[in-house]
């Protein structure tokens, strides 16, 4: 990635990136935990434990891969930064709604910022632009050197 692109990011583009990562890391951190307790424990329904295993490390890991995105203006990021949120969002409720207020707030809140953030006005804009245009260009510069001018 050029300097160019990364000193044009928009603030709010970094903040969904991060919001995005922090989520992806929960729920990696989350899978694992699940996976390790199957592994050493005794679990009611292994299959059921087996499959939030893979499910909490797949999403975690598609949720760095969109955070890795944004960072990098892919624009297939976009979408499935909206969409984990969208559905972040009736699980933060389902949390509350259960009395599980120390999962379920904070999860509403980024969920919220993040959706806030990455539908901003200036993430829409760099995120619709074509970096990879910006970026040869600036290696043609390069490429042509002070004797090119």
């Amino acid at each position: 990635m050029s300097k160019r692109l990364s000193a044009a990011r928009p603030a709010t583009v970094s903040a969904a990136a991060g919001l995005e990562a922090v989520e992806g890391l929960a729920a990696v951190g989350y899978g694992a935990y699940v996976g390790v307790e199957t592994a050493i424990g005794d679990p009611v329904d292994p299959m059921s434990a087996i499959g939030v295993t893979v499910l909490a490390l797949a999403g975690g890991i598609g949720m760095l891969a969109c955070a890795r995105g944004l960072l990098r203006a892919d624009q297939w990021s976009r979408a499935p930064t909206v969409l984990t949120q969208l559905f972040a969002l009736p699980v933060a409720w389902s949390l509350w709604q259960s009395e599980q207020f120390a999962l379920g707030l904070p999860l509403g809140i980024v969920a919220v910022l993040t959706l806030i953030a990455v539908l901003s006005p200036p993430s829409t804009a760099w995120l619709i632009t074509d970096h990879d245009e910006d970026e040869q260009d600036e290696r043609d510069e390069l490429a042509d050197g002070p004797a090119g001018k």
